[in-house]
C-alpha cells in the first residue's frame, strides 16, 4: 500500500486491532511505516547480498514524519553500500556493553555454577572492582589490569589473583558472547593476560596447616567439653559439626549443608549430592560417627543434621565456639584445617590411591586404571573405619596399642612386649 507519509496521514491511520500493517511511502523507496496494537513505528527497508534487511527508525511521535524521511534517506545509503545499519546499531550497543552487564550475562549463562560461586563473584567484584562496574569492557585495558592488581595486592596477594582470575573469565565470556559488525570478537585479546605475559601473578603459599598427631588429644578433649548451657543452646551442635568435618573430611559446606534425607543410617552412609566437581559423593559412616549421627537424629528440629540455633536453616561458621576451643586447647585451627586433618592422616595409613581419592571425592580425570575401578561405598568402609581409629587413638579415646598380659602364653614363649607412642600405631615383639 504506497502513500505519501505525511503527519495528517499517519495520525489518521487506526491501530490495529491484530497483528501489523505495512504502508510504504510513495516518494521514497524503503521508507515505511509498521501500524501494530499498541504504536506506529517509522522503518527503511533495503537489500544487501539480496537479502531484505528492515531497519526500525523510530516511533511516531518521538519522529515526525519528515524527521523518520531524513533518517530513512541515511539509512538506505548506508544500505546501498552494502553496510547493515542493524549490524552497527548491534556494534554500538556490544561496546556499550558494561563490566556490570557482562557479569550479569555471564552468571545468567553458566548454569552450572553453584550459588556460594554466584556469590563470590558478586562480592569479589563488588569489594575489588567497584569502580569498574559501570564502564564499558572495551575501555579496561592492559595496564588498568596491571594497576588494579598491584593495588589489591598491597591488601591482599591472595584476593588480588582472585579477583583477575574472576575479571579473566568474564573477558573469555566477553570475546564469545559480544560480535562487532562483521562477526568478530568484539574483545580480540584478554586484558587479564597482562599478568601472566609479565608473570605479575602473586605466588601463594599453598596453606598446609593441619592440627598435629601430639595435639588431636588437647583439641578433641576441648571439643567435647562443648555443652549447651542456658546462654548457647546450639554448642552441642557445632561440637557434632566439628567433628564430623575431622572423622570424614568432608568440606565446610558439604558438613553444614548435610540433610537428613542423605543420611542413611540402616545403610551406614551418607550422600553429599552435586559437590563442589558436580557428583554425588557417597561416603560409609565409621562406628564413631554413625553413633553420634543417630544419637542427634531423634532430636532433628528441621531438615539439617545441624541446624541454625533458631531452628531456621543450617549452621553457618561456627567462629565463637571455635574460638573458645582454641583458647583451651591451645590448638589453632579453621574448619578446613580438619579436613586437612583427615587427609594427612589416612595418607599416613597406607590407604590406597583410589580409596583415598574417593573418601575425598576427588576427580581421577588421568589416571586411565581408575576409569576401569567401579567404587562401592562397602569397599570404603574398612580404610573409612581405619582412619578413625587412629584419630580416636590420638584424640587419646582409644588406646594406643594391644596391652597384653605379661602371663599371657605370648609372654612365657620368650617374645618382649616393646611399648609404642601414639603416632606409629604398631607393635613390635622382639626376642629376647
Amino acid at each position: 500500500m504506497a502513500q505519501k507519509l505525511t503527519k495528517s496521514f499517519v495520525d489518521s491511520v487506526p491501530l490495529q486491532e491484530v497483528g501489523q500493517t505495512f504502508f510504504r511511502d510513495s516518494e521514497l523507496k524503503g521508507f515505511g511505516l509498521r501500524v501494530g496494537t499498541t504504536g506506529k513505528v517509522y522503518i527503511a527497508e533495503g537489500k544487501i547480498s539480496n537479502k531484505v534487511v528492515r531497519v526500525t527508525i523510530g516511533k511516531h511521535g518521538v519522529f515526525t514524519a519528515e524527521q523518520a524521511r531524513l533518517r530513512a534517506r541515511e539509512l538506505l545509503l548506508m544500505m546501498a553500500k552494502g553496510t547493515n545499519p542493524n549490524d552497527i546499531k548491534k556494534e554500538s550497543k556490544a561496546r556499550g556493553i558494561t563490566l556490570e552487564d557482562a557479569l550479569t550475562d555471564f552468571l545468567a549463562a553458566r548454569k552450572s555454577l553453584k550459588p556460594r560461586t554466584i556469590d563470590d563473584y558478586k562480592s569479589t567484584i563488588d569489594c575489588y572492582l567497584a569502580d569498574w562496574k559501570k564502564k564499558p569492557l572495551v575501555e579496561i585495558s592492559k595496564d588498568m589490569v596491571a594497576k588494579q592488581h598491584t593495588k589489591i595486592g598491597e591488601r591482599s596477594k591472595a584476593q588480588a589473583n582472585l579477583a583477575m582470575r574472576y575479571l579473566r573469565a568474564i573477558f573469555n565470556f566477553a570475546a564469545g558472547q559480544y560480535e562487532n559488525s562483521k562477526g568478530e570478537p568484539l574483545i580480540p585479546d584478554n586484558p587479564v593476560k597482562r599478568l601472566s605475559q609479565t608473570r605479575a601473578w602473586y605466588r601463594i603459599a599453598r596453606r598446609q596447616t593441619v592440627i598435629k598427631a601430639h595435639d588431636l588429644a588437647s583439641w578433641y578433649s576441648a571439643v567435647i567439653n562443648i555443652k549447651n548451657d542456658l546462654k548457647g543452646k546450639n554448642r552441642e551442635t557445632v561440637r557434632d559439626y566439628l567433628l564430623l568435618v575431622v572423622f570424614t573430611g568432608l568440606r565446610k559446606e558439604e558438613a553444614a549443608c548435610l540433610t537428613w534425607s542423605n543420611v542413611d543410617l540402616r545403610a551406614k552412609t551418607l550422600i553429599v549430592p552435586d559437590t563442589k566437581n558436580h557428583l554425588d559423593h557417597t561416603l560409609p559412616l565409621s562406628d564413631y560417627i554413625f553413633e553420634m549421627l543417630a544419637r542427634r537424629e531423634p532430636d532433628a528440629v528441621n531438615e539439617y543434621v545441624f541446624p541454625e540455633i533458631n531452628g531456621e536453616g543450617r549452621i553457618t561458621t561456627p567462629t565463637r565456639i571455635m574460638n573458645k576451643v582454641i583458647e583451651e586447647s591451645g590448638v589453632r585451627f579453621t574448619i578446613h584445617d580438619l579436613r586437612r586433618t583427615f587427609i594427612t592422616i589416612a595418607e599416613s595409613l597406607d590407604i590406597s590411591a583410589y580409596a583415598l581419592k574417593r573418601l575425598l571425592n576427588h576427580k581421577m580425570n588421568n589416571d586411565i586404571t581408575a576409569g576401569y575401578i567401579i567404587s562401592d561405598v562397602e569397599r570404603l568402609r574398612p580404610p573409612m573405619q581405619k582412619i578413625t581409629d587412629h584419630l580416636l587413638k590420638c584424640m587419646g579415646v582409644l588406646p594406643s596399642a594391644e596391652i597384653i598380659d605379661l602371663a599371657t602364653p605370648a609372654a612365657k614363649s620368650g617374645l618382649k612386649v616393646v611399648t609404642i607412642d601414639n603416632t606409629n600405631e604398631r607393635e613390635y615383639y622382639n626376642q629376647k
